[in-house]
């Protein structure tokens, strides 16, 4: 894919993690100030809340950047989203005009503090990969077979979205029950399995009708963007609490996010065909575009809601 070119410099290195292609959305504060929204572009973040406030950006009659998080975009739907890229990318490609106003609220990444970038109401853990799920397999029941569903319907659990937290926040090591296959009864102390995963954290920004069944290619227009997830995991105390109910609180002390939430149009260029099938979906369950592939190929998939009921469906 080849880069644009923008004036700020440090967005043209071939090493930067924020090209003018990029544009992900964050929360920042700098030197105590108190947080507010921001965009990400080379080693800077534009800080778009006060461009905002200044009149310089506008995508609702109302503001909507004047608060900590970003929920307030996301219920403005995909037409907005689409123009606050549009504008984004106006005021920072390589030419534009207004180089030297916009200049004034570019802040050095290296200076900020980063944040929560939404307020989660829902978080959805998916069993999406089959790899995964094999490996899963032989952790907790000791054979790599997949549960007889897996094929046909989305698996997933809902998890706790209080434990949702920002990356490079502390963790810590969970308490519970355990139990030695010989062992007589279960004893109670800090987990000695401590796991970690990295995941695809999918951020569904518009909700929907309490009941109503959403296709998969309504949930395509429903997500905000992406995040990188990192499902922690207490494996010895879940393999004992989530017979039959699935996880508890093996899995329930943390779940770590990245800061900068990436959006499906700076990820269309990479969306490529999965492997086929082994066998057919539901009609409901089928997608007429390709799927995009997460930081792990064929790995786990999470939805974090931003409000609303949101029932997404993954292909």
């Amino acid at each position: 894919m080849k880069l644009m070119r923008s004036w700020v410099e440090g967005a043209n290195s071939p090493d930067t993690d924020f090209p003018l292609n990029n544009l992900p959305y964050g929360v920042f504060s700098v030197d105590g100030d108190e947080p507010r929204c921001g965009v990400a572009i080379g080693d800077m973040i534009l800080d778009v809340a006060a461009m905002e406030a200044a009149g310089l950006l506008r995508i609702a009659d109302d503001l909507v950047l004047d608060v900590p998080f970003w929920n307030e975009v996301m219920e403005l739907g995909p037409q907005a989203w689409a123009r606050l890229r549009v504008l984004l990318l106006g005021f920072l490609v390589e030419g534009a005009e207004s180089t030297g106003i916009v200049a004034r609220y570019l802040v050095p990444i290296a200076k900020a503090r980063l944040h929560m970038p939404l307020l989660v109401a829902e978080y959805t853990d998916f069993y999406a990969g089959m790899q995964h799920a094999k490996n899963m397999g032989a952790i907790l029941r000791g054979s790599p077979d997949l549960p007889a569903n897996w094929l046909h319907i989305p698996i997933g659990y809902n998890g706790r979205a209080s434990s949702v937290v920002v990356s490079g926040t502390d963790i810590h090591r969970p308490l519970g029950q355990t139990k030695a296959p010989d062992a007589a009864a279960p004893g109670f102390g800090p987990t000695k399995r401590l796991d970690i995963e990295l995941e695809m954290g999918a951020i569904v920004g518009t909700g929907s009708t309490l009941g109503q069944p959403i296709t998969t290619a309504e949930a395509a227009g429903m997500i905000f963007g992406y995040v990188l997830l990192n499902d922690w995991s207490a494996r010895d105390i879940q393999g004992w609490e989530y017979q039959p109910l699935g996880p508890f609180q093996g899995k329930a002390f943390g779940t770590t996010i990245s800061p900068w939430i990436v959006t499906p149009a700076a990820l269309e260029p990479f969306r490529c065909e999965a492997p086929a099938r082994e066998v057919p979906l539901h009609p409901l369950l089928k997608s007429h575009q390709p799927r995009l592939r997460g930081p792990r190929a064929r790995g786990a998939a999470a939805a974090l809601s931003s409000g609303g009921y949101a029932r997404v469906l993954f292909d």
